[in-house]
This record gives C-alpha cells, structure tokens and sequence, in this order.
C-alpha cells in the first residue's frame, strides 16, 4: 500500500499557482512553477520564495539544554549568544553524519533546531535517548510553516532592516507576526521565516504582493550546488565524515561529541578522498552515482542556469582533489573531461 504523502500548509496554494507537484521526503512538494532556469535567476538577480514548511523543527529546553546539545552536535555553541544561529552537524559514534542543521539559541535555556525533512524522525530519536535530566527535547514541526525569501533583493522586498547573517529576530510583515532567521540555502542574501502553520498561506500571499518569485524544489537544489552546499542523503550520509566533505570548520575537535576523536583522527592522517565542486569541460550533465575515473563518485550534478554548463560535487581520492584537478567522469557511459575548481563555483563578482 503507497504510503500517503504529508502536505505543508502552502499545498493548496501551490496547486493554485499551477506549480508541478512531486513526492520529495515523504512530502508532496512543489518542484517548479514556471521552471528551473527562471527561478534560479530570480533568486540570484532579486527575491525567489520557497515553501521550506517541511522542514523540522525541534526545541530543547531546560538548564542542562546546551549541555546536552554540546556533547552530540559538533560546533560550539559557546561561539553564540541568543539571537544568534550556528551551522552544525549531528554526528554519530563513527562521526559521519546524521544530519545537518542550524541550531537558533532563544535565550541561554532554549534552542530552536531547524532539521532536513527527511531526517526529522532519525534526528529526533537520536537527541531524545541522549536526553539528560534538565534538557527536554520537543518535535514542535507542525505548529511551523517555513518561508525561505532569497535573493538581493529579497530584504528590500520585505521590508525589513539589514542585519548580520545567522543572527535572527522576531518580526512581522504585513501584521503577519514570524520570526526573520537570516539564514538560506541558495548562497544569497535573504531569510527564511518562521511563522505559526495557521498564518503560513496569508504570509505567502503577502510575500508573493511584494513582487518576490515563487520558486520551487528543482532551483533549490540547483542555486544550493552552485555555491557548494551540501545535500544530507547525496553528498553527506551517516557514512561520510565532515574532514572528508569538507566540514572541518564546523566541528570544534576540543571538545567532546559523537565521533569526535574518529575525525581527529581523520584530520591527523589525512582524508583517504575528499568532496571536491567541479566544472564540466565538455558539454555534458553529470548526475548523481555517476562513476569517476580513478575511484571517484558524483554526489551531486545539474547543468547551472549561470553558468550554462554542468557542475557537481562528488568524492575522489585526496591525491585528484586539488583545484585544477582533471577529472573524467563516465557520462551515460561516454567519458568527459572535468576540472576541480575552488568553492563556490558560482561567484556573483565573476558572473555578473
């Protein structure tokens, strides 16, 4: 029997505007409206919207809260204050990766976690049987609509004041009240805001009003590769350790998590291969599981709307990682030529 896919609070919106909707995480999600390649340079020429509602969040509260959260994620979250967000991973006992996440500090006794989709229940059960007394951890998920507005001129187009990324700050747009997390997925600058499931579709109408395009799940993943962010489940698994993906500078190696000393001594003999982001010299796509020659993996391809050729990110042996590596990757069985470039491999200054 198909198991019944979950809708956000924005799907019938989404229908309404004609968007192609596909199963994506257990979710009915829209992929596109009026196609990838309009929606990517919405994003990066002015203000796209994507409904991110599912997404988790999870809270954890309580006098031993940072505690807990400072032995099983893998950044310090000494390094902020309330107000403040942090990059960081779940890691397990091996220190590959559970899950990447941004955790949001409240006050000094509350966190907000913002968790992939497709992790939520995994992430979830993982924190809560490390639960120690003093720290509680709640899935608050369906309570939440999450609205991602990027681009230049996203702010603008909001109305809000400028502010720092990852720091955030409650808000409201058009009497709408949500909290404005100056974080994204796209590279660009912008929010993502979290507002009550109740008042998600009257918030989409007024951020649509505004001017900004909606966008859907296919420009995503593609404005997400051209800046060299990773995707849980392609580029980075339980599998995967964060010194080889090229996360080092998310874990803080002097204190104690899962899997701590497994990536010290990760970094102390050098990662066997490396995640590395590369450009295609031939006319070619690559795609996810795509072999490269020498022992090497895409993770991750698409053809980039900025570029106008393929890119990717995929695993090879630390001895090709270096930039201006050549690379040949078996296309459809056809092999083509690629080269390593430095992160990211969009870059606004360059393109513009």
């Amino acid at each position: 029997m198909a198991q019944t896919l979950q809708r956000t609070p924005l799907h019938d919106l989404h229908v309404a505007l004609g968007a192609r909707m596909v199963p994506f995480a257990g979710w009915e999600m829209p992929v596109q409206y009026a196609g990838v390649i309009p929606e990517v340079k919405a994003v990066r020429t002015d203000a796209g919207v994507f409904d991110v509602s599912h997404m988790g969040e999870f809270e954890v509260e309580g006098p031993r809260a940072t505690e807990l959260l400072q032995a099983t994620l893998s950044n310090d979250l000494a390094r902020i204050d309330p107000g403040q967000a942090q990059y960081t991973l779940l890691t397990n006992e091996r220190g590959g990766i559970i899950d990447d996440l941004i955790a949001y500090e409240l006050d000094g006794f509350r966190y907000l976690l913002i968790v992939n989709a497709a992790n939520r229940n995994a992430d979830f059960e993982w924190l809560k049987e490390r639960e120690i007394p003093g720290s509680d951890v709640r899935d608050v998920s369906d309570a939440y609509g999450l609205l991602a507005v990027q681009g230049p001129r996203s702010i603008e187009r909001l109305g809000l004041p400028e502010a720092k990324a990852f720091t955030f700050a409650e808000t409201d747009i058009d009497g709408i009240q949500c909290m404005a997390n100056r974080t994204g997925y796209t590279g660009e600058e912008g929010c993502e805001l979290l507002v009550m499931a109740e008042d998600a579709p009257a918030l989409w109408k007024r951020v649509l009003e505004r001017g900004v395009v909606p966008c859907g799940l296919g420009a995503r993943d593609t404005l997400r590769l051209e800046v060299c962010f990773p995707l849980h489940g392609q580029d980075i698994t339980p599998d995967t350790d964060a010194i080889s993906a090229g996360l080092g500078w998310c874990c803080d190696l002097d204190k104690e998590f899962s899997g701590a000393q497994e990536l010290r001594e990760v970094k102390a003999r050098g990662p066997e291969r490396k995640l590395v982001p590369f450009v295609m010299d031939e006319k070619a796509v690559p795609r996810t599981g795509m072999p490269i020659e020498g022992g090497g993996e895409v993770t991750s391809g698409t053809h980039s709307p900025m570029l106008g050729r393929g890119i990717g990110l995929g695993y090879v042996p630390a001895a090709t990682a270096g930039v201006d590596s050549e690379l040949t990757i078996d296309v459809r069985g056809r092999p083509r030529r690629a080269h390593v470039v430095k992160r990211p491999i969009y870059k606004r200054e360059e393109n513009s």
